[in-house]
């Protein structure tokens, strides 16, 4: 018979890690005498990270028995008690091998539904003091559950655990654990998966996911799950390839159109609107290169690349291909890569750029004229006047290819010879008002790009006026935002060469495109995971054992060896870095 052992709550504390601070309620105590379980926790009990734990869905983690027995075997130890394992529930029977998704228990004086397993998170390593923690859990089958509360009310140690009704579908715990973190996707299980309406909406979400990626020519390019990434098609070559600059144009006068080609004069593989290349420059025979990442401006279907440079004051980038690079000159070129694509979809469209970051959506606009696109689609784009206004005659012939194309230009500081009605619409910048001012619908798909404020800025807006979260998308140039669950924020710091390195050099460099730099790598470094972060390169981890693929990176160049037994290996053309060391000089998409 099933049996509450012990019933385990804990606030969220400080606790140092790793240099740092970590805001975790992973430490759990075992109390006595009866509790209160509402909707969201335990009387008593706090998670630090909302975003990984807690919430209407995860109130409660269960965590059985027997899996102690089994750890205390495998890692031979004895220090176990109630609550190690970072549960609310220690429990007497309910195996993850038996419990289904959407199961229903009767607690004490509350009823309880299984909605998900555990999610891999790097702080049951830390409770265990066992690193490989979180991949344990996944590769023995023994995650642990979630429940949903059904009904309030009070529970105790030593309450019978009566089940009140069977899960549809009698998907286990395990058995949905290992569909997402496994490499094994079969669509019969993804879709008896989606069949259970108590499973929770985020693996929901990640069952969908997988499911479209087996209905696209070829499929994903890994775990589309667990990654974003994944289910765009890989990159049609790896590493950096020799193109020759076929053309050379000004736009305005501080952007310059680079047109790639061949060098034997063959198509080159079709980019998907709004993809970018990175671009590897020699200034110096034998020095260091310079590597930058340039949106493709030109229509997606073309035989050749086009990437439009804004000239910027102090950027190394921008003035070797501004003043230094001519016709006919040879760069290396990394395959077009990214997620800020245009969706194929039957919202109607919006495009929402200033300055320079105009090019990925210039590149949306040449596929929706080429097509005929009949949805309504606005052009709205924000520049400081005419003479910095890229592109005005190509968006103007490429609107009227479209039957219900919108268009709307905003110059901040017109001249005196830009006239309202033919250059520009309005003065001022593109924001929320003008959005609303043009009746833009809330349920377009809009995709912005442009400087990070304006994109912070007006996506905030237009989430809080209605819009959709999920159909705006940002394209970032830079560093992309960290994701590094419940450790407590501190000052920013720019990207650098590190202050120590761990050890002599190897020999082999690691590029970070992104932060615009290249580091000697030293093996005492780890893993790439930890030189990123040595460097202050923002980074994005949850698990830090290859599970969760939080991690996972465009690997542009080279190589990398892990240091784990892999559950579920991302393509060659990624990287989980939070297990990997290179093999040969790397270039990565941080």
């Amino acid at each position: 018979m099933a049996r509450l052992i012990a019933v385990n709550v804990g606030m969220p504390e400080d606790v140092p890690w790793k240099g740092r601070t970590t805001h975790t309620g992973i430490w759990k105590r075992p109390v006595t005498g009866r509790r209160m379980v509402r909707r969201l926790n335990i009387e008593g009990d706090g998670q630090g990270d909302r975003q990984g734990h807690g919430g209407p869905d995860r109130a409660v983690l269960v965590y059985q028995l027997d899996s102690y027995r089994y750890w205390q075997q495998h890692l031979q130890r004895d220090d176990f008690v109630h609550g190690q394992f970072g549960e609310n529930f220690t429990v007497e029977g309910l195996a993850d091998d038996e419990v289904c998704i959407g199961d229903q228990y009767r607690i004490g004086g509350a009823l309880f539904e299984v909605t998900q397993p555990r999610v891999t998170c790097y702080r049951v390593a830390l409770r265990m003091d066992e690193p490989q923690m979180p991949a344990l859990l996944v590769a023995h089958g023994r995650p642990g559950f979630y429940l949903r509360v059904l009904t309030e009310g009070f529970v105790e140690a030593g309450d019978e655990i009566i089940k009140t009704r069977n899960g549809p579908e009698a998907m286990t715990v395990r058995e949905i654990d290992e569909l997402l973190y496994k490499s094994a996707h079969p669509r019969d299980q993804l879709e008896r998966a989606l069949r259970i309406s108590a499973l929770s909406p985020g693996w929901q979400g990640s069952m969908r996911s997988l499911l479209d990626d087996l209905d696209k020519p070829g499929g994903g390019s890994g775990n589309s799950g667990l990654t974003e990434a994944a289910s765009q098609p890989p990159p049609a070559w790896q590493g950096f390839r020799p193109l020759t600059v076929s053309e050379m144009t000004a736009e305005s006068t501080s952007v310059l159109s680079l047109v790639l080609q061949s060098q034997d004069g063959s198509p080159l593989p079709p980019a998907l609107p709004g993809q970018f290349v990175t671009i590897r420059m020699q200034p110096v025979p034998d020095g260091p290169p310079i590597i930058r990442s340039y949106s493709l401006s030109g229509p997606p279907g073309a035989d050749t690349y086009r990437i439009s440079v804004k000239q910027e004051p102090h950027g190394a980038g921008s003035t070797y291909l501004h003043q230094h690079v001519a016709l006919h000159d040879t760069l290396g070129v990394a395959a077009p890569r990214g997620n800020f694509v245009l969706e194929d979809r039957s919202s109607p469209v919006v495009l929402v750029s200033a300055g320079v970051g105009v090019t990925p959506v210039l590149a949306m606009l040449h596929h929706l004229a080429a097509i005929k696109d009949p949805r309504p689609v606005w052009w709205i784009h924000g520049a400081r006047n005419g003479s910095e206004h890229p592109f005005m005659n190509e968006t103007r012939a490429l609107l009227k290819d479209l039957p219900a194309g919108h268009c709307h230009i905003a110059y901040s500081k017109p001249r005196d010879v830009d006239v309202v009605g033919v250059n520009y619409q309005s003065v001022g910048r593109v924001n929320l008002a003008l959005l609303q001012s043009l009746d833009v619908p809330a349920d377009s798909e809009t995709y912005l790009c442009g400087p990070i404020k304006f994109m912070d800025g007006l996506t905030a807006a237009l989430t809080d006026a209605g819009y959709d979260p999920t159909m705006v998308h940002t394209e970032v140039f830079g560093s992309t935002g960290a994701i590094t669950p419940g450790i407590v924020p501190t000052d920013t710091v720019p990207p650098h060469l590190p202050t120590a390195p761990p050890g002599p050099p190897s020999g082999l460099t690691v590029s970070f495109t992104r932060s615009n730099i290249t580091v000697p790598w030293a093996a005492g470094y780890g893993t790439l995971l930890d030189l990123a972060e040595a460097c202050d390169v923002p980074v994005r981890w949850s698990c830090r054992t290859g599970v969760c693929h939080t991690c996972e990176t465009s690997l542009v160049s080279g190589t990398v060896d892990y240091t784990l037994d892999l559950i579920d290996p991302p393509p060659a053309t990624r990287a989980l870095i939070c297990s990997a060391q290179p093999h040969d000089d790397v270039t990565l998409d941080l």
